[in-house]
């Protein structure tokens, strides 16, 4: 199996920056609509909820607390190329929620480049399943994944974005194992048969 490569080098003349919270969303604020909603469909919820219940969504997330969040910016020099976010989702999940490469930075190794920088730096957290979600037909970001060793784990249809495939990525080889045990791609070896204790 295929293991993402620590510190995929970058092309020359770029950087990734972990950003705060205002630098970030300065950035997708200016940013993200021509990547996402130009060409597609998005159904944005808040757009039907009248101010009382915007305000519930505001405390509920508040309740929340606060997990751990990874911002990062890809920059060449001073100039804005990319961007990825993710948070914690429990105690030993980390969700990448969204990424992207501006076009005129693609088809330079960026994207795989931020997505190693990711999985080692959440790993090193001690997450032990880091997954995303993406268009069933994006291509461009689910291949790079699937050959860094990436699974899919599941489908969903979402009322927000249509049909996702679901990505993820075990840190620990017998996880990753286990899961290809699942789908029924591997017969179980001793070690999988001792860990679900299964009789010969």
């Amino acid at each position: 199996m295929l293991q993402p490569k620590a510190n995929v080098p970058l092309p020359t003349g770029y950087s990734i920056r972990e950003l705060t919270k205002s630098e970030f969303s300065e950035l997708w604020d200016r940013h993200a609509t021509g990547i996402f909603d130009d060409d597609s469909q998005i159904f944005r919820p808040m757009g039907i909820l009248n101010e009382a219940e915007k305000q519930k969504i505001v405390l509920l997330r508040e309740n929340l607390g606060t997990p751990y969040q990874l911002r990062l910016g890809i920059f060449r020099g001073e100039q804005f190329a990319g961007w990825m976010i993710g948070e914690q989702e429990s105690s030993d999940t980390f969700y990448m929620r969204n990424s992207a490469v501006l076009p005129s930075h693609r088809r330079k190794g960026l994207y795989t480049a931020l997505m190693s920088h990711v999985v080692q730096t959440v790993t090193e957290k001690g997450f032990q399943k880091i997954y995303s979600r993406h268009s069933a037909t994006n291509n461009d970001v689910i291949i790079p994944k699937l050959k860094a060793g990436f699974v899919i784990s599941s489908l969903e249809v979402s009322d927000l974005f249509g049909v996702l495939v679901h990505l993820v990525y075990f840190p620990k080889e017998m996880r990753r194992r286990i899961q290809i045990y699942r789908v029924g791609d591997i017969k179980p070896d001793s070690e999988i048969r001792k860990l679900l204790d299964i009789e010969v």
